[in-house]
């Protein structure tokens, strides 16, 4: 009779996958809202709806995303409990373009082998994020793939659900010539265009724990830095006047995400004179010797998201953004034109 051949011989550790569950129960767990009404354990994470029960008509708003390649610099650095912050980030600060206010949010973690440590580094990161977003983390898979993937190596997604009343539910359709464009700085690079940031730091030659002068940090720190969150800027902003439009600065930088808030009949014209980049662009800028055009067409450049308002409201929305740490400022304007972007410096 042969020997019994296991799970583990074929490279997949329940054990270890149990004890990856045990050590992210406590960050799970501190993300809880009054809405969640299972606990960490349940085949489907339940939410209720009744705190909204006033709103007319209650639309449920989703998003989904994944961190990309920045996970590299994650791996090299072996540094595990930013990357989550980053994929909440990408989920919910699409879903508050829309006017929503997030619910919930699940995650799916990949890996060749579990290292429960690595594991529960990221969900604390995830954690973090939902807590600084207001939402639940309700959900998520961890699926053990050997094979699949390199030993140390992962792959992180993630899926919000929002909820917003339709009447309240932002569309740019209001958006028109004459309104004013408000810029929320970016923390850095966040979560875009890291396939390009890998291969400027390979051709520039940079140890990503080589201190910069000029960054005040190491390269690998200001990469890393996690995405920023606006879902507390968004909330602020919206109780001050009527946000007609955002933008979320992700892939395809300006040139890409600002006409998807525009309605026709409109451009968005923005004064890159206004724009403060956080220092990590002078390196990436210096090493790729890429245009103006190129560069907003790739990255956030120290913005990660536009709102629109009337010209009378803007003063309002940046002191209620002033207020709670947000350094806000008008960048630019809306004028006559077709749905595009107009990049100036006057």
């Amino acid at each position: 009779m042969s020997n019994k051949i296991t799970y583990k011989d074929a490279g997949v550790d329940v054990h270890r996958g149990y004890e990856a569950v045990a050590q992210m129960k406590e960050h799970v767990k501190s993300t809880f809202t009054k809405g969640v009404l299972t606990d960490i354990g349940s085949f489907g994470g339940a939410f209720s709806l009744a705190a909204f029960s006033g709103m007319k008509e209650p639309v449920l708003v989703s998003g989904t995303d994944g961190v990309g390649t920045k996970l590299k610099l994650a791996f090299d650095m072996n540094k595990h409990d930013t990357i989550g912050v980053d994929a909440v980030a990408m989920c919910v600060n699409d879903i508050i373009c829309g006017g929503a206010e997030p619910l919930f949010f699940l995650d799916y973690i990949a890996t060749g082998k579990i290292a429960p440590e690595h594991v529960a580094s990221i969900v604390k990161g995830i954690a973090d994020g939902c807590k600084e977003s207001m939402c639940a983390l309700v959900g998520g898979e961890t699926a053990e793939m050997p094979g699949f993937y390199p030993d140390g190596e992962y792959d992180v997604a993630g899926f919000a659900v929002g909820i917003v009343d339709r009447a309240d539910m932002i569309d740019g359709s209001y958006i028109k010539a004459g309104d004013v464009i408000i810029g929320l700085p970016s923390s850095g690079v966040h979560s875009n265009g890291y396939s390009l940031v890998r291969k400027l730091v390979e051709v520039a030659g940079v140890q990503l724990d080589a201190y910069s002068e000029e960054l005040g940090e190491t390269y690998g720190e200001a990469l890393l830095k996690p995405t920023k969150l606006y879902v507390k800027a968004v909330k602020a902003a919206k109780e001050a006047a009527k946000i007609k439009g955002i933008a979320h600065i992700t892939g395809g930088g300006f040139i890409e995400n600002v006409p998807r808030m525009l309605p026709e009949g409109v451009d968005a014209k923005i004064n890159l004179k206004e724009i403060e980049k956080p220092a990590v662009y002078s390196f990436l800028e210096k090493t790729s010797n890429l245009g103006v055009d190129e560069l907003y067409n790739t990255f956030n450049m120290g913005i990660g998201m536009m709102m629109v308002v009337d010209a009378a409201d803007h003063d309002k929305v940046l002191t209620a953004l002033n207020r709670i740490g947000e350094k806000a400022k008008v960048i630019g304007e809306i004028i006559s034109g077709n749905k595009g972007v107009v990049l100036c410096e006057d």
